[in-house]
């Protein structure tokens, strides 16, 4: 017997809300996650609100302080919202056959920062000094 796709843990990282439950709550409640941008100076912008996710910081169970230097926030981001997915789950790896068990993760864009650092390396220290 083939078993079909379910979902069956949730996990995110928004700008409401880290947690499911308090997301879930805050948006029946009719709450934006659009505030004036904390992340950087928007004065010479034209925009100055966005959905950011501002007070946001990893702790150990999710990612080390050595890993949480060299990956972009999305990707911490994405590390986060999977661990929750899968504790969330209560699956038990031992039961199942884990190549059939996943994670499907989805993100809107991620790691513009890094981006603009490899292109800025590419353009001013040259090719050999970009990280792939």
């Amino acid at each position: 017997m083939k078993r079909r796709v379910v979902v069956t843990g949730l996990g995110v990282v928004t700008s409401l809300s880290s947690q499911v439950e308090d997301l879930w709550r805050r948006v029946l409640a009719g709450e934006s996650g659009i505030h004036e941008l904390k992340l950087f100076d928007t004065t010479k912008h034209k925009v100055h609100f966005a959905g950011d996710v501002w007070d946001f910081t990893p702790d150990e169970r999710y990612v080390s302080a050595k890993d949480t230097k060299r990956l972009d926030r999305f990707t911490q981001f994405a590390l986060v919202a999977g661990t929750d997915a899968v504790e969330d789950s209560g699956i038990d790896f031992s039961q199942c056959d884990s190549y059939r068990c996943g994670v499907i993760l989805g993100s809107g864009i991620g790691g513009l920062n890094e981006i603009e650092t490899q292109v800025e390396r590419l353009l001013f220290k040259g090719p050999d000094r970009v990280s792939a």
